[in-house]
């Protein structure tokens, strides 16, 4: 015989003529994977192992000897080959070709197609190497019976994750909660879904399971942008209320434009109930970003904080029966005694405040108030009139100006153991420029009404403190000569100070 008869099977297989067509087949599947490549940046890990598989293939199918062993390899190569062409080719199909066409079928179609191009495969390659197929349709009912009851599940799955993306039930990005779990959807293949939750777990839900339980789509409505809406509460004693509770924390909330919190619709307060002791009221905002929920509640609340600090509103705590005994006392005293000392620490670095003597700078200290902000806040507005001084303890603040030919611009940025605000505490006019907190930022406030028993019983301060202002005034100015802070024209003299500063604090009656 001129070829052995192992050989002679092996042409039998896979016919040599089909050698000449697979390097023209496998280069145009290798061109088009090179753009699907370029345009799909998360189909190129499986494009490019695919096509490797498939370009080896090809080497060895051309290179093998023509001998027994050769035949083998070569052979085995083109079922590899064939392999991957179905795989390449699917790819090229449902990611490529059919999106160009405005066609954008289910992804788990493409694998369900890939399982049945492997099948058909196998089917012409037994055909091919001579078994009667005829035999195994006479035998299929009782196969088909044995595999459907053995894969009954594996079949529910695969009809589960075609109803799921036919129907748009679920759609990669989406996050869904179901029961207990709660994450984004990152994969529906054919047998189940894939769930990346906020602690960076990978939950995999069998198809069957998802669709026979009700799950909620989180922040989807249609023709809408996706943001889901968010609960924060908190509790306030009864003393206030409640539409004084409402428009302080509504205000705070809309002006921030805190990140990560929608626009629209806008943050809302709303009173809740009345507990024992206290009202429970509840912050409603829409979260745009849904990975992250926790910080962006956790932002809201500090916002929430620093309004009521800022209008000496507290949250209502616990009710206890406690006993007092001396040792609390006298803790409470030396923490009281030592907050004192730090405030006069911080009013001996305002230089406004320089000419004040020991027993005066313990007045004003004890009269200061806590004023803390969170970034983004407001402090002062251009144009308002408000009556006192801030002394920064920590942070940074930056301070902008509107000028009717340029636009807003920033100034200064000033940072802790700074004050603003001086011209307001001490002649009642409105403000020049808008502060803003880069930072989270803690302040004492110093009021009129707390200075005002110093300058009446000492009025020679009135000028003393005029000098200081007109200096501070024309070192802002050189400062920054073009940003016009006080847009009425030159700087106020020293005894127009003097006369300003009389007229407010109502010196001139005395």
């Amino acid at each position: 015989m001129d070829t052995p008869p192992a050989v002679s099977w092996l042409e039998k297989l896979i016919p040599a003529v089909w050698y000449g067509s697979l390097t023209v087949f496998v280069a145009i599947a290798a061109a088009l994977s090179i753009l699907l490549y370029i345009t799909h940046a998360d189909s190129r890990k499986r494009v490019l192992s695919t096509l490797l598989i498939a370009l080896v293939g090809l080497l060895v199918v051309n290179v093998s000897p023509p001998t027994e062993s050769g035949q083998w390899v070569r052979q085995a190569a083109v079922i590899v080959l064939g392999l991957a062409m179905i795989r390449l080719w699917a790819m090229l199909l449902f990611r490529l070709l059919l999106p160009v066409l405005r066609i954008h079928p289910p992804r788990i179609l493409e694998e369900i197609l890939v399982v049945l191009g492997y099948i058909a495969w196998g089917l012409v390659l037994l055909r091919l190497a001579g078994l009667d197929l005829s035999h195994i349709v006479t035998t299929s009912a009782v196969i088909t019976a044995v595999l459907a009851f053995a894969m009954q599940d594996t079949l529910g799955n695969i009809l589960a994750g075609l109803s799921l993306q036919i129907d748009n039930s679920v759609e990669i990005g989406d996050w869904i909660k179901s029961g207990d779990l709660v994450g984004r959807v990152v994969e529906i293949n054919w047998r189940a879904t894939s769930v990346e939750t906020r602690n960076w777990e990978t939950v995999v839900v069998p198809n069957s399971v998802l669709m026979k339980n009700h799950f909620s789509i989180l922040g989807k409505r249609r023709g809408n942008p996706q943001q889901w809406r968010r609960w924060v509460w908190f509790n306030i004693n009864w003393d206030t209320l409640p539409t004084q509770i409402i428009g302080v924390v509504e205000k705070s909330l809309r002006e921030a434009q805190l990140p990560g919190v929608a626009a629209t619709p806008a943050p809302n307060c709303i009173l809740m109930g009345f507990e024992n002791g206290y009202t429970r009221y509840a912050v409603r905002y829409w979260l745009t970003d849904l990975a992250a929920d926790d910080y962006t509640d956790s932002i809201v609340r500090t916002h929430i904080d620093a309004a009521l600090r800022r209008h000496n509103l507290r949250m209502a705590s616990p009710y206890y029966n406690v006993l007092t005994i001396k040792e609390n006392e006298k803790y409470i005293e030396a923490r009281m005694k030592r907050h004192l000392e730090e405030r006069v620490l911080a009013l001996r670095k305002v230089e406004l405040l320089s000419s004040l003597n020991d027993e005066e700078m313990v007045v004003l200290a004890d009269q200061l108030k806590f004023t803390p902000f969170v970034t983004g806040d407001i402090i002062m507005h251009q144009g308002a009139v408000a009556h006192w001084l801030y002394i920064m303890l920590s942070g940074e603040v930056e301070v902008w100006v509107e000028l009717p030919d340029s636009g807003r611009k920033l100034v200064d940025v000033l940072k802790s153991g700074s004050f603003f605000g001086e011209m307001g505490l001490m002649t009642g006019e409105s403000r020049t420029s808008t502060v803003i907190a880069r930072s989270n930022v803690e302040c004492l406030r110093l009021d009129k009404d707390a200075f005002q028993s110093i300058l009446v019983s000492r009025k020679e301060l009135a000028e003393t403190i005029s000098a200081i202002l007109a200096q501070r005034l024309e070192e802002q100015r050189n400062r920054a000569p073009d940003s016009a802070l006080d847009a009425e024209g030159d700087a106020p003299r020293r005894a127009e100070l003097v006369d300003r500063i009389r007229s407010f604090f109502g010196l001139n009656k005395h």
